[in-house]
Formats: C-alpha cells, sequence, structure tokens
C-alpha cells in the first residue's frame, strides 16, 4: 500500500473511518447511530461507506452473527502522514524539492525533543533494514 497512491475518501467515508479510530471497531448500525442519524442518511448509506473503505483497503470486516464489524487496518497519524505524502506526490518528491528539509526546520522549531524523537525514529527505521 505504501507505493500505491492513496485512495480519495468522501466526506461519509472520511468521518467512518474517525468514528473507527474513536472506538476501535463498529458494526453498521453503531456508525449509523454515531455518524449516520445526524446527516439525515439511511443505516445503509453508512454501510456502503463501510463496504467501500473495505474495498480501498482501509478498514477490516469480520462477521459476527449476522453483521460485519469493521476495524480500521492504519492508526490515524499514519493515514494522515500517508494524506500529507500524497499531496506533495510522494515521498521521492518529497525529497526532491526541499520539503523534506523544510520539515525538519520545522520539527527542529518546536523544540529539541521534537527533533531527538524524529533521529530516533529515523535510527529505528535504520536497523529494521
Amino acid at each position: 500500500m505504501a507505493s500505491d497512491p492513496f485512495p480519495v475518501l468522501g466526506e461519509l467515508e472520511l468521518a467512518a473511518l474517525e468514528h473507527l479510530w474513536e472506538l476501535g471497531e463498529d458494526d453498521v448500525a453503531g456508525a449509523h447511530a454515531a455518524i449516520g442519524r445526524a446527516r439525515a442518511i439511511t443505516l445503509n448509506t453508512v454501510g456502503s461507506a463501510l463496504e467501500r473503505l473495505h474495498r480501498k483497503g482501509l478498514v477490516r470486516r469480520w462477521k459476527v452473527s449476522h453483521a460485519y464489524r469493521y476495524a480500521a487496518i492504519m492508526e490515524r497519524e499514519s493515514f494522515h502522514a500517508r494524506r500529507m505524502l500524497d499531496a506533495v506526490g510522494g515521498a521521492q518528491a518529497l525529497a526532491d524539492t526541499g520539503l523534506l528539509a523544510a520539515f525538519v526546520d520545522a520539527v527542529a522549531e518546536v523544540d529539541e525533543g521534537s527533533l531527538e524523537r524524529l533521529a530516533q525514529i529515523l535510527d529505528a527505521r535504520r536497523g529494521d533494514k
């Protein structure tokens, strides 16, 4: 999934992901109660959004009795990081355009602890290879 462009999501799909991140998992009825009723949309519409997320590879599902339960596959932070990367044209474009250096500079401005945490993440990734 990391090299493929991230799928485009609609507002309802994003709301469903946010709901799953908050709860950890849910079924269509629970998701409808949380995000569908306020939008005055049907249970089937929420179910279709969850099914699209499943087909796009962003949620997993499993059957419990006669209903599916859904859970997000990736954490919220990883999801948003991937979307940001795609918005700038991918990781290579980020490095090629100097945005990567600008990002590191921005992290360094926050505080030294953030920069140190970034260094630890980089060291850990290098150790994985």
